[in-house]
């Protein structure tokens, strides 16, 4: 029986479906549009120039046109593709979009390289010399900074048209291998198949969980030397392109883009580092209360059983967990809650719990409709209803934002992670206040120290793994074997001598730790009711008892 919000999102709205050809014409005209633009890049005049402001000001309207339009598009056939991850339509379309990324960088080229050539006081002077120019005055001195990240213009159009078939083809290839990953696990005493965001690791059952687990690694290792190809490519065309521009510094380039400072990335990994050893109180008190000496990567999710003795419940269902958003965004802002509430009814979001999608979760904007998607596979776990908050918490960020320029719509992945971490803080901390029992107090603060291992401890994990990583690939490519052997160096370290291997490609995490305070807050929360949970001898230890919280062997 359907439920009150919907389980599928609305696309067929935003564009035609894909498998009509009224959408092959939109892809088609988006070409074409592009492509004169391309042109029309190749002969703007220097910004000094007799005349030049008119034909600038000109531009950038139909520059700003065509971008909304390209990211419209991309959004949507990567949501079809992401729902649907065997459709080699879809895939034969997101390669099409791609095919065209080289004009946009033409055009993202010119724009730079002339706003380069310009002195401070010219550049002034021109962007105040037009209200269209001037209302994207900080777009325009962001192209400035970025053209000193830049090769030589025509190394710079060669290097676009070869990231089709090199970097950009092989993160496809990830996309497409993950999509269409399964994995056979026993379930009523028959073996069925999933995709990877089914697979869940939160039953009360200790065995359900465990053969997961090695049902998961298992699929994952049949892919894991294609995997490791595609982030050995990945990797050896960011650090060519570096050396090319001369810079020893692999992190030089995502700082830049984060807007960042070296200081400021060391000064958060530092505090991390120093204070994240209060969370080994947490996880020693977690595997004592499920019984067990130490955590395994499968008893990390698992609910606790002391919550569940007294009347709290581990599942959530998608309707009630819609309307817990919904309810606690309003509290804190009637605003928020509106914009959650339109989000759902209007179908923006897809959660339905099916194979064939890709694994993870995302939200994506179509600025020229002023509207986002939200993808997930709801499992009908808490954890998905923080994972709904995280990715609306996101959309949020947009839809304040969706009066704005399209240009100054933009913003970096460290910001972007400060909206959606707060909106799982703001149900988290509302979902605490308003508990009944010391029960459903112990599962919220669980979820929440759960969250704050992510934060301090997951992300470093995968920060030192592709820090390293980088540094070793400038002498060659890694194996598999290899890969694994930094990733479990990197967790052992981030971990404080934790935990073993997590199944899939690590990504740059600095992003998501930026907007580490609403995370501490969990820690906070744990020390205000650090008596929630049943003692042993005293609520807490006075110093952990193991530097080895999760057993790093696999159990």
């Amino acid at each position: 029986m359907p439920g009150k919000y919907a389980l599928n999102w609305d696309l067929d709205s935003l564009f035609p479906n894909p498998q009509t050809a009224d959408f092959a014409k939109a892809v088609e005209d988006y070409k074409q549009a592009l492509t004169g633009l391309a042109r029309r890049a190749d002969e703007l005049p220097k910004i000094t120039a007799s005349g030049s402001v008119a034909t600038w000001a000109e531009f950038g309207g139909e520059f700003e046109r065509i971008e909304c339009l390209a990211t419209d598009l991309l959004s949507f056939i990567n949501c079809h593709a992401a729902g649907d991850a065997t459709n080699k339509l879809f895939r034969q379309f997101e390669a099409q979009l791609a095919a065209l990324e080289p004009l946009r960088e033409r055009v993202y080229t010119n724009v730079e390289f002339a706003v380069r050539d310009a002195t401070p006081a010219e550049l002034s002077a021109f962007i105040n010399a037009d209200p269209w120019l001037k209302k994207n005055a900080f777009f325009l001195e962001q192209r400035r900074k970025n053209a000193a990240m830049r090769l030589e213009k025509g190394e710079e159009l060669l290097a676009a048209d070869l990231a089709v078939d090199g970097i950009h083809a092989w993160g496809r290839l990830y996309d497409r291998l993950s999509g269409e990953l399964r994995i056979k696990v026993m379930e009523k005493g028959e073996v069925v198949e999933k995709s990877a965001s089914q697979i869940r690791f939160d039953s009360p059952e200790r065995t359900v969980r465990q053969n997961n687990f090695y049902a998961f690694s298992k699929s994952w290792k049949s892919i894991a030397d294609s995997c490791a190809d595609s982030l050995n490519h990945i990797c050896g065309v960011r650090l060519t392109t570096y050396k090319r521009l001369g810079l020893t510094d692999h992190l030089a380039m995502p700082l830049h883009r984060n807007r960042m400072q070296r200081g400021t990335l060391e000064a958060m990994w530092s505090a991390i580092a120093r204070r994240k050893h209060v969370l080994l109180k947490y996880l020693d008190a977690k595997a004592r209360l499920l019984g067990v000496k130490k955590l395994c990567w499968y008893d990390t999710q698992a609910p606790l059983p002391q919550a569940s003795e007294v009347g709290h419940s581990a599942e959530i269902s998608y309707d009630e967990g819609a309307e817990r958003v919904i309810e606690t965004f309003t509290k804190f802002s009637p605003h928020f809650g509106e914009f959650a509430s339109h989000a759902f009814n209007n179908r923006w979001i897809e959660s339905e719990n099916r194979p064939g999608k890709r694994q993870g979760a995302f939200c994506t904007g179509f600025p020229g409709r002023k509207q986002t998607r939200v993808f997930m596979t709801f499992t009908n776990t808490y954890d998905n209803v923080s994972t709904l908050a995280h990715e609306l918490g996101h959309a949020y960020h947009s839809w304040v934002l969706r009066e704005q320029p399209p240009f100054l719509q933009d913003y970096p992945m460290n910001l972007a992670e400060t909206a959606s971490t707060f909106a799982e803080a703001v149900l988290g901390e509302q979902r605490l206040i308003e508990s009944k029992s010391s029960g459903e107090k112990l599962a919220i603060l669980d979820h929440m120290l759960s969250d704050a291992v992510a934060f301090l401890m997951n992300i470093h994990a995968r920060f030192i793994f592709e820090n390293n990583f980088h540094q070793e690939r400038g002498t060659g490519e890694l194996t598999a074997e290899r890969l694994s052997e930094l990733m479990l160096a990197a967790q052992k370290e981030a971990y404080l001598e934790g935990w073993m291997m997590k199944a899939g490609i690590p990504t740059s995490g600095f992003p998501s730790s930026i907007s580490i305070s609403a995370a501490c807050r969990s820690t906070i929360s744990l020390t205000r009711s650090a008596t929630c949970f049943p003692p042993a001898s005293s609520p807490w230890p006075k110093k952990a008892a193991s530097r080895f919280p999760i057993n790093i062997a696999g159990c």
